[in-house]
């Protein structure tokens, strides 16, 4: 909390804000589910969805990646790409070539998560409009 708020969060309206039905769902802490603060870190860095999505296309070899995938640098590509790799997400295939080819391309696994990063795509451009909207509603309220 930053110094000098000091405001009470109040729900909207007497009632509260309406809440659609969600099923009860068991929300596993970190300390008894090892691993999933890992991998969700992958997935929210900078520059992972960016490949994940190119690389669902098909395979691809580097620097056609890095033309893709608009304003990575060579070095983080080659990290991202190698942490994918490391993960089993990404696999790549070295051609004996002078000079070698490498394509990348996705593995089963990294396949089986393009579904959840086409939804959050989807929900992005659903809500965008609102989200630029309330970000300059509380922008007017809140002047730098």
């Amino acid at each position: 909390m930053s110094e000098g708020h000091t405001d009470v969060t109040t729900s909207a309206g007497p009632a509260g804000p309406e809440v659609p039905d969600v099923p009860d769902v068991p929300i596993v802490s970190c300390a008894e589910e090892c691993g999933v603060r890992d991998v969700q870190d992958r997935l929210g860095d900078k520059w992972t969805v960016h490949v994940v999505v190119e690389l669902a296309a098909g395979p691809r070899r580097f620097k056609e990646l890095q033309r893709l995938v608009e304003g990575v640098s060579q070095r983080m590509l080659t990290f991202t790409l190698r942490r994918l790799e490391r993960d089993g997400l990404v696999s790549r295939q070295v051609y004996p070539t002078t000079p070698p080819q490498v394509e990348y391309s996705l593995t089963e696994t990294g396949h089986s998560m393009t579904h959840l990063i086409k939804q959050l795509i989807d929900w992005s451009l659903d809500h965008r409009s609102t989200i630029a909207r309330s970000r300059e509603e509380w922008d007017a309220r809140h002047p730098a």
